[in-house]
């Protein structure tokens, strides 16, 4: 083999949907950064590019898009405030992730070091002291020296496959065999214990439900997309945000991907399935029912019906 042969040029030209969506396997937290100058302008943006760099000194980052219209106020402020959101602030993260005059409009916050607006109820928040601004691509690369933090230790919001998540621990983790005894008093009680039971449940259940879901092609936002969409006449974008967990920014880029595979189409400002959006959504829904017939083949129907009156009383009560 020659010298020159032995390296192949890197192909960096490759479609840049394609290369944020097999970015979108790495599972993130969500975070709001935010700013204010000296005389008072604020600014917000969802970031789920942060990250640690360094425990001495304290440096966190997050990275802009060069093209934000925010970028002016985090370069002026002396400081900026990371703000990790908790599993239930979904609304908060889409609210600084849509392009709107004021986005801290009826949203209630105080202020941190520098200015920098902090939210409550977060799983985490860290006051930052601008340290380095870095160019990286079409993005800046903003690094910030941590002057003070708040852990608030509740569950955070996480972001994977263009879809909100929240954590679980792994079934692996968990998992006894059948004759082992609980290891203590503690793992006792949980067997006692609703929400744990649940949680087990839910982790069993997609075990093998995911990956047969995921068999189809779709990522997991589109057949959730397609799923939602079903027997209905059309949803408009809002309609759509309220429907499923997703930020605005990726049931558009669902809506754009399923439009060129052909499954949906979207005139007059509603979503509406094609004929073969419907055939494949009625897949979609037999590997549901495969899945639900299976995991609930031993229970009679009476028990099945009892379950479902209870599911649905906890989902109206939350």
């Amino acid at each position: 083999m020659s010298e020159n042969s032995a390296c192949p040029a890197t192909e960096t030209n490759f479609d840049p949907r394609a290369f944020r969506r097999a970015l979108g396997n790495f599972a993130t937290g969500v975070t709001v950064v935010t700013a204010a100058t000296a005389c008072g302008r604020k600014v917000g943006v969802t970031a789920n590019s942060f990250n640690s760099v360094s425990l001495d000194p304290p440096l966190v980052l997050w990275s802009l898009d060069k093209r934000s219209s925010s970028h002016d106020v985090f370069e002026q402020a002396s400081h900026f405030a990371v703000n990790v959101l908790a599993a239930d602030q979904i609304d908060l993260s889409n609210n600084f992730a849509r392009p709107r005059e004021d986005r801290f409009a009826e949203i209630e916050f105080e202020s941190g070091a520098g200015g920098s607006p902090v939210f409550a109820d977060c799983a985490a928040r860290f006051h930052c002291e601008k340290y380095q601004q870095l160019e990286g691509g079409d993005h800046w690369i903003m690094i910030g020296k941590v002057v003070a933090f708040d852990d608030f230790g509740r569950s955070p919001l996480l972001y994977h496959q263009g879809a909100y998540s929240m954590v679980l621990p792994h079934t692996r983790m968990t998992r006894r065999d059948e004759n082992q005894s609980p290891s203590s008093h503690f793992q006792g009680r949980l067997s006692h214990n609703l929400y744990y039971l649940m949680t087990q449940a839910v982790r069993a259940y997609q075990s093998s439900y995911q990956p047969r879901q995921l068999s189809t092609g779709l990522r997991t936002s589109e057949a959730r997309m397609l799923m939602v969409l079903e027997n209905d006449a059309g949803l408009s974008v809002n309609d759509l945000l309220r429907e499923v967990a997703m930020p605005v920014r990726e049931i558009d880029e669902a809506v754009a991907n399923l439009k060129r595979k052909g499954l949906v189409n979207d005139d007059e400002h509603r979503v509406r399935l094609t004929a073969a959006g419907i055939e494949q959504t009625e897949d979609l829904w037999a590997i549901a029912r495969q899945q639900q017939d299976k995991v609930f083949a031993e229970f009679s129907e009476e028990q099945i019906e009892t379950f479902k009156t209870v599911l649905k009383q906890l989902i109206s009560q939350c």
